[in-house]
Protein backbone atom coordinates (compact mmCIF):
# COMPACT_ATOMS: atom_id res chain seq x y z
CA UNK A 1 0.00 0.00 0.00
CA UNK A 2 3.00 2.33 0.78
CA UNK A 3 4.42 1.84 -2.51
CA UNK A 4 1.59 2.37 -4.85
CA UNK A 5 0.94 5.60 -2.68
CA UNK A 6 4.62 6.52 -3.37
CA UNK A 7 4.07 5.84 -6.96
CA UNK A 8 0.88 7.47 -7.23
CA UNK A 9 2.63 10.57 -5.19
CA UNK A 10 5.29 10.08 -7.83
CA UNK A 11 3.31 10.03 -11.02
CA UNK A 12 1.47 13.98 -8.92
CA UNK A 13 4.62 15.20 -9.49
CA UNK A 14 5.53 14.24 -12.66
CA UNK A 15 2.27 15.76 -13.92
CA UNK A 16 2.48 18.72 -12.16
CA UNK A 17 6.03 19.89 -13.93
CA UNK A 18 4.72 18.57 -17.29
CA UNK A 19 3.94 21.41 -19.49
CA UNK A 20 2.00 21.43 -22.36
CA UNK A 21 2.66 24.78 -24.59
CA UNK A 22 2.10 26.49 -27.91
CA UNK A 23 4.34 27.55 -30.24
CA UNK A 24 2.99 29.90 -33.14
CA UNK A 25 4.08 31.95 -36.25
CA UNK A 26 2.76 34.80 -37.83
CA UNK A 27 3.95 36.84 -40.82
CA UNK A 28 2.24 40.22 -39.92
CA UNK A 29 2.64 42.16 -43.57
CA UNK A 30 4.70 44.96 -42.90
CA UNK A 31 4.50 46.42 -39.56
CA UNK A 32 6.42 49.53 -39.84
CA UNK A 33 7.21 51.84 -37.79
CA UNK A 34 6.56 55.92 -37.98
CA UNK A 35 10.40 56.42 -37.99
CA UNK A 36 11.80 57.63 -41.40
CA UNK A 37 14.88 55.48 -41.64
CA UNK A 38 15.23 55.57 -45.73
CA UNK A 39 14.86 51.90 -46.11
CA UNK A 40 11.04 51.97 -45.74
CA UNK A 41 8.64 50.60 -48.95
CA UNK A 42 7.50 53.60 -50.26
CA UNK A 43 3.85 53.35 -49.06
CA UNK A 44 4.76 52.68 -45.55
CA UNK A 45 7.08 56.42 -45.73
CA UNK A 46 5.65 58.04 -42.27
CA UNK A 47 3.49 61.15 -42.93
CA UNK A 48 3.55 61.10 -46.72
CA UNK A 49 0.90 60.72 -49.52
CA UNK A 50 0.26 57.15 -48.56
CA UNK A 51 -1.51 58.19 -45.45
CA UNK A 52 0.92 55.88 -43.37
CA UNK A 53 0.45 58.17 -39.89
CA UNK A 54 -0.09 57.71 -36.14
CA UNK A 55 -3.89 57.00 -36.45
CA UNK A 56 -3.37 53.99 -39.22
CA UNK A 57 -0.50 53.15 -37.15
CA UNK A 58 -2.23 52.72 -34.23
CA UNK A 59 -5.04 50.43 -36.15
CA UNK A 60 -2.45 48.32 -37.33
CA UNK A 61 -1.29 47.44 -33.92
CA UNK A 62 -4.39 46.93 -32.50
CA UNK A 63 -6.15 44.40 -35.12
CA UNK A 64 -2.30 42.77 -35.11
CA UNK A 65 -2.36 42.54 -31.40
CA UNK A 66 -6.12 40.89 -31.46
CA UNK A 67 -5.03 38.46 -33.68
CA UNK A 68 -1.84 37.84 -31.09
CA UNK A 69 -4.11 37.91 -28.17
CA UNK A 70 -6.58 35.72 -29.55
CA UNK A 71 -3.75 32.95 -31.02
CA UNK A 72 -2.85 33.18 -27.79
CA UNK A 73 0.14 31.02 -27.92
CA UNK A 74 2.83 30.84 -25.71
CA UNK A 75 5.86 31.38 -28.71
CA UNK A 76 4.96 33.38 -31.23
CA UNK A 77 8.08 33.99 -34.04
CA UNK A 78 7.10 36.91 -36.09
CA UNK A 79 7.93 37.68 -39.92
CA UNK A 80 7.68 41.94 -41.10
CA UNK A 81 8.03 43.56 -38.51
CA UNK A 82 10.33 46.55 -39.40
CA UNK A 83 12.06 47.39 -36.16
CA UNK A 84 12.82 47.39 -32.47
CA UNK A 85 10.58 50.49 -32.00
CA UNK A 86 7.71 48.37 -34.04
CA UNK A 87 7.90 45.10 -31.78
CA UNK A 88 8.37 47.61 -28.80
CA UNK A 89 4.74 49.23 -29.75
CA UNK A 90 3.40 45.97 -30.32
CA UNK A 91 4.41 44.87 -26.89
CA UNK A 92 2.19 47.53 -25.24
CA UNK A 93 -0.88 45.84 -26.53
CA UNK A 94 0.42 42.40 -26.18
CA UNK A 95 1.76 42.70 -22.20
CA UNK A 96 1.80 39.06 -21.15
CA UNK A 97 4.75 38.31 -23.35
CA UNK A 98 7.63 39.21 -21.19
CA UNK A 99 10.12 38.22 -23.21
CA UNK A 100 11.40 39.11 -27.02
CA UNK A 101 14.16 39.63 -29.45
CA UNK A 102 14.89 41.38 -32.52
CA UNK A 103 17.32 41.18 -35.30
CA UNK A 104 17.58 42.48 -39.01
CA UNK A 105 19.51 42.86 -41.64
CA UNK A 106 19.91 46.98 -41.47
CA UNK A 107 19.55 47.13 -45.35
CA UNK A 108 16.57 45.60 -45.02
CA UNK A 109 13.13 46.26 -44.83
CA UNK A 110 11.93 44.63 -42.20
CA UNK A 111 13.06 41.90 -39.60
CA UNK A 112 12.44 39.01 -37.08
CA UNK A 113 11.41 38.88 -34.19
CA UNK A 114 10.11 36.36 -31.48
CA UNK A 115 7.83 36.75 -28.50
CA UNK A 116 7.61 34.47 -25.48
CA UNK A 117 5.97 33.91 -22.13
CA UNK A 118 8.84 31.71 -21.48
CA UNK A 119 12.07 32.88 -20.96
CA UNK A 120 14.59 34.07 -23.84
CA UNK A 121 18.34 32.97 -22.63
CA UNK A 122 19.67 33.19 -25.70
CA UNK A 123 19.56 34.77 -29.00
CA UNK A 124 21.72 34.30 -32.16
CA UNK A 125 21.76 35.41 -35.99
CA UNK A 126 22.58 33.03 -38.33
CA UNK A 127 24.01 34.85 -41.66
CA UNK A 128 23.33 33.71 -44.96
CA UNK A 129 25.73 32.67 -47.35
CA UNK A 130 24.87 34.83 -50.12
CA UNK A 131 26.02 37.92 -52.70
CA UNK A 132 22.88 39.36 -51.89
CA UNK A 133 23.43 42.74 -49.42
CA UNK A 134 19.67 42.29 -48.36
CA UNK A 135 19.79 38.85 -47.32
CA UNK A 136 17.80 38.73 -43.98
CA UNK A 137 19.64 36.37 -41.13
CA UNK A 138 17.45 33.51 -39.62
CA UNK A 139 16.72 34.54 -36.15
CA UNK A 140 17.88 31.37 -33.68
CA UNK A 141 16.29 31.83 -29.99
CA UNK A 142 16.92 29.41 -27.37
CA UNK A 143 14.08 28.89 -24.81
CA UNK A 144 14.00 27.63 -21.10
CA UNK A 145 10.39 25.78 -20.38
CA UNK A 146 9.94 23.67 -17.24
CA UNK A 147 13.74 23.14 -17.26
CA UNK A 148 14.42 22.07 -20.25
CA UNK A 149 15.08 23.82 -23.44
CA UNK A 150 14.05 23.84 -27.31
CA UNK A 151 15.38 26.26 -29.86
CA UNK A 152 13.15 28.02 -32.42
CA UNK A 153 14.52 29.25 -35.75
CA UNK A 154 12.24 31.56 -37.37
CA UNK A 155 12.58 32.21 -41.18
CA UNK A 156 11.93 34.65 -43.57
CA UNK A 157 13.20 33.34 -47.35
CA UNK A 158 13.25 35.73 -50.03
CA UNK A 159 9.35 36.00 -51.91
CA UNK A 160 8.75 34.36 -55.75
CA UNK A 161 10.27 37.46 -57.09
CA UNK A 162 13.14 35.34 -57.15
CA UNK A 163 14.12 31.87 -58.39
CA UNK A 164 14.80 28.91 -56.15
CA UNK A 165 18.34 29.52 -56.13
CA UNK A 166 17.94 32.49 -54.02
CA UNK A 167 15.80 30.62 -51.09
CA UNK A 168 18.45 27.51 -51.49
CA UNK A 169 20.82 29.73 -50.12
CA UNK A 170 18.68 30.34 -47.02
CA UNK A 171 18.04 26.26 -46.97
CA UNK A 172 21.85 25.62 -47.20
CA UNK A 173 22.93 28.46 -44.30
CA UNK A 174 20.65 26.18 -41.88
CA UNK A 175 21.17 23.43 -42.69
CA UNK A 176 25.03 23.52 -42.65
CA UNK A 177 24.64 24.95 -39.09
CA UNK A 178 21.80 22.26 -37.87
CA UNK A 179 24.34 19.52 -39.12
CA UNK A 180 27.03 20.95 -36.90
CA UNK A 181 25.45 22.82 -34.15
CA UNK A 182 21.93 20.98 -33.37
CA UNK A 183 21.80 17.43 -35.13
CA UNK A 184 20.70 15.96 -31.25
CA UNK A 185 18.66 18.99 -29.60
CA UNK A 186 15.10 19.47 -29.57
CA UNK A 187 14.28 22.46 -32.29
CA UNK A 188 11.70 23.37 -34.94
CA UNK A 189 11.97 25.85 -37.98
CA UNK A 190 9.08 27.91 -38.52
CA UNK A 191 7.87 30.86 -40.69
CA UNK A 192 7.68 32.27 -44.13
CA UNK A 193 9.56 30.30 -46.01
CA UNK A 194 8.03 31.31 -49.57
CA UNK A 195 7.45 27.94 -50.47
CA UNK A 196 4.92 25.34 -50.31
CA UNK A 197 5.51 22.04 -48.31
CA UNK A 198 5.03 20.40 -51.53
CA UNK A 199 7.41 23.04 -53.30
CA UNK A 200 9.53 20.14 -55.40
CA UNK A 201 6.25 20.09 -57.50
CA UNK A 202 4.15 23.06 -57.58
CA UNK A 203 7.00 25.07 -58.22
CA UNK A 204 8.54 23.40 -61.67
CA UNK A 205 5.15 25.17 -62.94
CA UNK A 206 6.82 28.08 -63.40
CA UNK A 207 10.29 27.58 -65.12
CA UNK A 208 11.42 31.56 -64.03
CA UNK A 209 11.35 29.53 -60.56
CA UNK A 210 12.63 26.42 -61.41
CA UNK A 211 16.79 27.56 -61.96
CA UNK A 212 17.79 24.79 -59.85
CA UNK A 213 17.13 21.69 -61.99
CA UNK A 214 14.01 20.31 -59.73
CA UNK A 215 16.12 21.30 -56.25
CA UNK A 216 14.19 22.88 -53.43
CA UNK A 217 15.50 24.20 -50.08
CA UNK A 218 12.21 23.75 -48.25
CA UNK A 219 12.07 19.70 -49.74
CA UNK A 220 15.85 18.73 -50.87
CA UNK A 221 17.99 20.67 -48.61
CA UNK A 222 15.85 20.49 -45.70
CA UNK A 223 15.22 17.30 -46.23
CA UNK A 224 11.91 17.31 -45.51
CA UNK A 225 11.43 14.65 -48.62
CA UNK A 226 13.73 11.70 -49.52
CA UNK A 227 13.61 10.62 -53.01
CA UNK A 228 10.78 12.53 -54.17
CA UNK A 229 8.78 10.97 -51.08
CA UNK A 230 8.04 12.72 -47.43
CA UNK A 231 9.47 12.22 -44.15
CA UNK A 232 6.38 10.55 -42.18
CA UNK A 233 5.49 10.25 -38.29
CA UNK A 234 6.02 6.49 -38.63
CA UNK A 235 9.72 6.89 -40.26
CA UNK A 236 11.11 10.00 -39.37
CA UNK A 237 13.46 8.17 -36.31
CA UNK A 238 14.77 5.33 -38.71
CA UNK A 239 16.89 8.12 -41.12
CA UNK A 240 20.24 9.07 -39.30
CA UNK A 241 20.79 12.13 -41.55
CA UNK A 242 18.84 15.76 -40.05
CA UNK A 243 15.61 15.53 -41.99
CA UNK A 244 12.11 16.86 -40.80
CA UNK A 245 8.83 16.35 -40.45
CA UNK A 246 6.57 19.10 -41.92
CA UNK A 247 3.54 19.53 -40.31
CA UNK A 248 1.37 20.25 -43.07
CA UNK A 249 1.04 16.62 -43.98
CA UNK A 250 -1.12 16.56 -41.14
CA UNK A 251 -3.94 18.48 -42.75
CA UNK A 252 -6.02 16.95 -44.94
CA UNK A 253 -5.47 18.71 -48.86
CA UNK A 254 -8.54 21.23 -49.21
CA UNK A 255 -6.88 22.91 -45.52
CA UNK A 256 -3.59 23.16 -46.62
CA UNK A 257 -3.49 26.90 -47.16
CA UNK A 258 -2.68 29.87 -44.52
CA UNK A 259 -2.27 32.02 -48.03
CA UNK A 260 -4.30 32.48 -51.06
CA UNK A 261 -3.09 33.75 -54.58
CA UNK A 262 -5.47 34.07 -57.15
CA UNK A 263 -7.68 32.05 -55.08
CA UNK A 264 -5.57 29.26 -54.95
CA UNK A 265 -3.81 26.97 -51.94
CA UNK A 266 -0.56 28.32 -50.98
CA UNK A 267 1.17 27.32 -47.55
CA UNK A 268 4.43 29.78 -47.44
CA UNK A 269 4.37 29.44 -43.76
CA UNK A 270 5.80 26.21 -42.43
CA UNK A 271 6.45 24.56 -39.38
CA UNK A 272 9.19 21.72 -39.25
CA UNK A 273 10.14 20.02 -36.62
CA UNK A 274 13.14 17.36 -36.40
CA UNK A 275 13.39 13.54 -34.99
CA UNK A 276 13.92 14.50 -31.72
CA UNK A 277 10.64 15.69 -30.95
CA UNK A 278 9.21 12.54 -31.44
CA UNK A 279 11.57 10.02 -29.16
CA UNK A 280 9.95 11.06 -25.79
CA UNK A 281 13.27 11.97 -24.09
CA UNK A 282 12.97 15.98 -23.70
CA UNK A 283 10.22 17.82 -25.56
CA UNK A 284 7.44 15.92 -27.64
CA UNK A 285 5.34 17.29 -29.95
CA UNK A 286 1.54 16.96 -29.74
CA UNK A 287 0.25 14.52 -32.13
CA UNK A 288 -2.28 16.08 -34.84
CA UNK A 289 -2.31 19.70 -32.81
CA UNK A 290 -1.28 21.28 -35.92
CA UNK A 291 -3.40 24.28 -36.93
CA UNK A 292 -4.41 27.41 -39.12
CA UNK A 293 -5.84 29.78 -36.92
CA UNK A 294 -8.51 31.33 -39.25
CA UNK A 295 -11.25 33.11 -37.46
CA UNK A 296 -14.39 35.03 -39.10
CA UNK A 297 -12.32 38.29 -38.81
CA UNK A 298 -9.57 36.73 -40.49
CA UNK A 299 -11.07 34.62 -43.50
CA UNK A 300 -14.48 34.90 -44.46
CA UNK A 301 -15.96 34.15 -47.94
CA UNK A 302 -12.58 31.95 -48.53
CA UNK A 303 -10.50 35.11 -48.59
CA UNK A 304 -8.21 36.57 -46.36
CA UNK A 305 -8.90 39.21 -44.93
CA UNK A 306 -5.54 41.82 -45.45
CA UNK A 307 -4.21 45.05 -44.04
CA UNK A 308 -6.26 46.88 -47.10
CA UNK A 309 -4.12 49.74 -49.43
CA UNK A 310 -5.54 50.29 -52.62
CA UNK A 311 -5.62 53.01 -55.30
CA UNK A 312 -2.77 55.21 -57.25
CA UNK A 313 -0.89 56.53 -54.32
CA UNK A 314 -1.40 53.13 -52.30
CA UNK A 315 -3.51 55.08 -49.65
CA UNK A 316 -3.83 53.37 -46.23
CA UNK A 317 -7.72 52.51 -45.20
CA UNK A 318 -7.05 51.74 -41.93
CA UNK A 319 -8.85 48.04 -42.22
CA UNK A 320 -7.24 44.49 -41.89
CA UNK A 321 -4.70 42.45 -40.89
CA UNK A 322 -2.29 40.76 -42.04
CA UNK A 323 -1.90 38.78 -46.05
CA UNK A 324 -1.08 35.22 -43.87
CA UNK A 325 -3.10 33.34 -41.56
CA UNK A 326 -0.81 31.83 -38.49
CA UNK A 327 -0.48 28.64 -38.15
CA UNK A 328 0.52 27.06 -34.77
CA UNK A 329 0.85 23.48 -33.16
CA UNK A 330 1.30 22.19 -29.31
CA UNK A 331 4.44 20.56 -27.66
CA UNK A 332 4.97 18.91 -24.22
CA UNK A 333 7.77 18.34 -21.62
CA UNK A 334 6.24 15.13 -20.54
CA UNK A 335 6.14 11.95 -22.91
CA UNK A 336 3.31 12.12 -25.14
CA UNK A 337 4.07 10.96 -28.58
CA UNK A 338 2.82 7.40 -29.47
CA UNK A 339 4.67 5.92 -32.47
CA UNK A 340 2.33 4.82 -34.99
CA UNK A 341 2.63 1.54 -36.07
CA UNK A 342 2.13 -0.24 -39.64
CA UNK A 343 -1.26 -1.84 -40.02
CA UNK A 344 -1.02 -5.82 -39.48
CA UNK A 345 -1.14 -7.33 -43.11
CA UNK A 346 -0.79 -3.81 -44.38
CA UNK A 347 -4.42 -4.30 -45.46
CA UNK A 348 -6.15 -0.62 -46.60
CA UNK A 349 -9.46 0.93 -47.38
CA UNK A 350 -9.69 3.26 -50.03
CA UNK A 351 -10.87 6.26 -47.70
CA UNK A 352 -6.95 5.80 -45.35
CA UNK A 353 -5.20 6.71 -49.06
CA UNK A 354 -6.25 9.93 -48.38
CA UNK A 355 -4.63 10.41 -44.77
CA UNK A 356 -1.15 9.33 -46.48
CA UNK A 357 0.98 10.80 -48.86
CA UNK A 358 3.78 7.98 -49.16
CA UNK A 359 3.26 4.10 -48.88
CA UNK A 360 6.20 2.81 -46.78
CA UNK A 361 5.77 -0.96 -48.50
CA UNK A 362 3.07 -2.55 -50.54
CA UNK A 363 -0.93 -2.44 -49.55
CA UNK A 364 -3.70 -4.18 -50.06
CA UNK A 365 -6.99 -3.10 -50.83
CA UNK A 366 -9.76 -5.50 -50.81
CA UNK A 367 -13.02 -5.40 -53.16
CA UNK A 368 -12.26 -2.68 -55.26
CA UNK A 369 -15.02 -2.05 -57.84
CA UNK A 370 -13.98 -0.20 -60.88
CA UNK A 371 -16.96 2.18 -61.49
CA UNK A 372 -15.11 3.67 -64.57
CA UNK A 373 -12.98 3.04 -67.00
CA UNK A 374 -11.54 4.99 -70.01
CA UNK A 375 -8.46 3.59 -71.44
CA UNK A 376 -6.05 2.77 -68.83
CA UNK A 377 -7.14 5.04 -66.00
CA UNK A 378 -9.89 3.86 -63.96
CA UNK A 379 -12.22 4.96 -60.84
CA UNK A 380 -12.50 2.12 -58.10
CA UNK A 381 -14.67 2.39 -54.83
CA UNK A 382 -15.48 0.33 -52.55
CA UNK A 383 -19.18 -0.07 -50.83
CA UNK A 384 -19.63 2.45 -48.33
CA UNK A 385 -16.60 4.31 -48.86
CA UNK A 386 -14.88 6.41 -51.32
CA UNK A 387 -13.53 6.41 -54.89
CA UNK A 388 -9.72 6.94 -55.99
CA UNK A 389 -8.50 7.66 -59.61
CA UNK A 390 -6.04 4.94 -60.78
CA UNK A 391 -3.42 6.77 -63.69
CA UNK A 392 -2.41 4.95 -66.40
CA UNK A 393 -2.38 1.79 -64.34
CA UNK A 394 -5.54 -0.25 -64.99
CA UNK A 395 -5.43 -1.68 -67.89
CA UNK A 396 -5.94 -4.89 -66.86
CA UNK A 397 -9.29 -4.23 -65.02
CA UNK A 398 -12.68 -4.24 -66.61
CA UNK A 399 -15.51 -2.30 -66.21
CA UNK A 400 -18.11 -3.28 -63.56
CA UNK A 401 -15.86 -5.73 -62.12
CA UNK A 402 -14.52 -5.97 -58.19
CA UNK A 403 -10.78 -6.86 -57.63
CA UNK A 404 -8.64 -7.54 -55.04
CA UNK A 405 -5.66 -5.10 -55.62
CA UNK A 406 -2.01 -4.52 -54.38
CA UNK A 407 -0.39 -1.02 -54.51
CA UNK A 408 2.74 -0.06 -54.03
CA UNK A 409 2.73 3.82 -54.89
CA UNK A 410 0.07 6.70 -54.41
CA UNK A 411 0.95 10.12 -55.00
CA UNK A 412 -0.97 13.32 -54.78
CA UNK A 413 -1.20 15.08 -58.40
CA UNK A 414 -2.01 18.98 -57.57
CA UNK A 415 -4.51 17.94 -54.80
CA UNK A 416 -6.23 14.96 -56.83
CA UNK A 417 -5.36 11.21 -55.20
CA UNK A 418 -4.08 8.42 -57.18
CA UNK A 419 -2.98 5.53 -57.00
CA UNK A 420 0.40 5.42 -58.88
CA UNK A 421 1.30 1.62 -59.07
CA UNK A 422 -0.14 -1.64 -59.15
CA UNK A 423 1.73 -4.58 -58.39
CA UNK A 424 -1.17 -7.47 -59.04
CA UNK A 425 -4.81 -7.75 -59.40
CA UNK A 426 -7.31 -10.29 -58.79
CA UNK A 427 -10.80 -10.90 -59.93
CA UNK A 428 -13.33 -11.66 -57.46
CA UNK A 429 -16.39 -11.21 -58.89
CA UNK A 430 -19.04 -9.12 -61.40
CA UNK A 431 -20.59 -6.07 -59.84
CA UNK A 432 -23.39 -4.98 -62.31
CA UNK A 433 -25.15 -2.78 -60.55
CA UNK A 434 -21.29 -0.38 -60.37
CA UNK A 435 -23.33 2.61 -61.38
CA UNK A 436 -25.46 2.67 -58.09
CA UNK A 437 -22.33 3.79 -56.33
CA UNK A 438 -22.53 6.79 -58.05
CA UNK A 439 -23.29 9.94 -56.47
CA UNK A 440 -26.22 11.67 -57.53
CA UNK A 441 -24.97 15.42 -57.79
CA UNK A 442 -28.41 17.30 -56.48
CA UNK A 443 -28.11 15.53 -52.82
CA UNK A 444 -24.02 16.32 -52.18
CA UNK A 445 -22.51 19.80 -52.28
CA UNK A 446 -19.91 18.75 -55.29
CA UNK A 447 -17.74 21.77 -54.59
CA UNK A 448 -16.92 19.84 -50.79
CA UNK A 449 -13.35 18.19 -51.13
CA UNK A 450 -14.45 15.05 -49.43
CA UNK A 451 -15.71 13.92 -52.84
CA UNK A 452 -12.97 14.05 -54.75
CA UNK A 453 -13.02 10.99 -57.13
CA UNK A 454 -16.36 10.61 -57.08
CA UNK A 455 -18.44 9.89 -60.60
CA UNK A 456 -21.01 12.34 -60.34
CA UNK A 457 -24.63 12.07 -61.87
CA UNK A 458 -27.52 13.60 -62.60
CA UNK A 459 -25.97 17.37 -62.71
CA UNK A 460 -28.37 19.76 -64.90
CA UNK A 461 -26.80 22.88 -65.94
CA UNK A 462 -25.89 25.86 -68.36
CA UNK A 463 -21.92 25.76 -69.92
CA UNK A 464 -20.98 29.21 -70.17
CA UNK A 465 -17.04 29.90 -71.28
CA UNK A 466 -15.66 26.81 -69.29
CA UNK A 467 -17.98 26.47 -66.15
CA UNK A 468 -20.69 24.64 -65.69
CA UNK A 469 -23.39 26.67 -63.65
CA UNK A 470 -26.05 24.99 -61.81
CA UNK A 471 -28.54 25.55 -58.46
CA UNK A 472 -27.81 23.59 -55.19
CA UNK A 473 -30.21 23.90 -52.52
CA UNK A 474 -31.94 26.94 -54.12
CA UNK A 475 -28.49 28.75 -54.56
CA UNK A 476 -26.46 29.85 -57.65
CA UNK A 477 -23.42 27.62 -58.10
CA UNK A 478 -20.75 26.82 -60.66
CA UNK A 479 -18.06 24.32 -61.46
CA UNK A 480 -15.55 24.30 -63.94
CA UNK A 481 -15.62 21.79 -66.68
CA UNK A 482 -12.30 20.26 -67.96
CA UNK A 483 -11.55 18.09 -70.98
CA UNK A 484 -8.08 17.09 -72.20
CA UNK A 485 -9.40 17.04 -75.39
CA UNK A 486 -11.60 20.38 -75.82
CA UNK A 487 -13.90 19.21 -78.34
CA UNK A 488 -15.61 16.60 -76.06
CA UNK A 489 -16.92 19.87 -74.06
CA UNK A 490 -20.26 21.52 -74.66
CA UNK A 491 -21.04 24.48 -76.85
CA UNK A 492 -21.18 27.75 -74.99
CA UNK A 493 -24.58 28.60 -73.56
CA UNK A 494 -25.93 24.48 -74.09
CA UNK A 495 -27.60 22.88 -71.48
CA UNK A 496 -26.39 20.02 -70.54
CA UNK A 497 -27.15 16.73 -67.78
CA UNK A 498 -24.00 15.28 -66.44
CA UNK A 499 -24.29 11.54 -66.42
CA UNK A 500 -20.69 9.86 -65.14
CA UNK A 501 -18.65 13.11 -64.53
CA UNK A 502 -15.11 12.64 -62.46
CA UNK A 503 -15.08 15.21 -59.66
CA UNK A 504 -11.48 16.24 -59.59
CA UNK A 505 -9.70 18.84 -57.71
CA UNK A 506 -6.70 20.72 -59.41
CA UNK A 507 -5.24 23.23 -57.25
CA UNK A 508 -7.80 22.71 -54.44
CA UNK A 509 -10.19 24.10 -57.18
CA UNK A 510 -12.95 21.34 -57.99
CA UNK A 511 -13.74 20.50 -61.79
CA UNK A 512 -15.40 17.95 -63.38
CA UNK A 513 -13.60 16.22 -65.71
CA UNK A 514 -15.20 14.92 -69.26
CA UNK A 515 -13.22 11.88 -70.82
CA UNK A 516 -15.97 10.75 -73.63
CA UNK A 517 -19.16 12.20 -75.31
CA UNK A 518 -21.16 9.86 -72.80
CA UNK A 519 -20.43 11.42 -69.88
CA UNK A 520 -23.05 13.89 -70.65
CA UNK A 521 -25.81 14.76 -72.85
CA UNK A 522 -27.34 17.50 -74.15
CA UNK A 523 -31.15 18.91 -72.78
Amino acid sequence: MIIKILQLSFFLLISAYAQDFKIASYNVENLFDLNNDGTEYKEYIPNDKSNWNRHTYTIKLKNISQVINELDSDILALQEVESKRALTDLLKFTPQYKYSSFIKNKKSAIGLALISKYPIINTKRIQIKSSNPYARPIQKSDIKIKNKNITVYNNHWPSKRASENARIEYALSLQKYLSKNQPKNDYIILGDFNSNYDEFRTFKQNKKLNNTYGITGINQVLNTTVNKKFITKSNILKFKDVVHYNLWLEKDYANRFSYKYKNSNNTPDNILINSTLFDNKNISYVNNSFKTFKPNYLFKNNSIQRWVIKGKDRLHKGSGYSDHLPIYALFSTKQKFKQLKDKKNNILDLSQLYDIENLAKASKIYNAIVIYKNRSNAIIKQKNNRAVYIYKEAANLDLGKSYDLEISKIKTYNGLKEIAKINKSVYKNDFADYKNLYLDANRINILNFKYQNEILTQLQGTYKKGYLYYKYNNKNEKIKLYSKDKSLLPKNGQKVNIMSGHLGFYMSKPQIIIYKESDYIVN
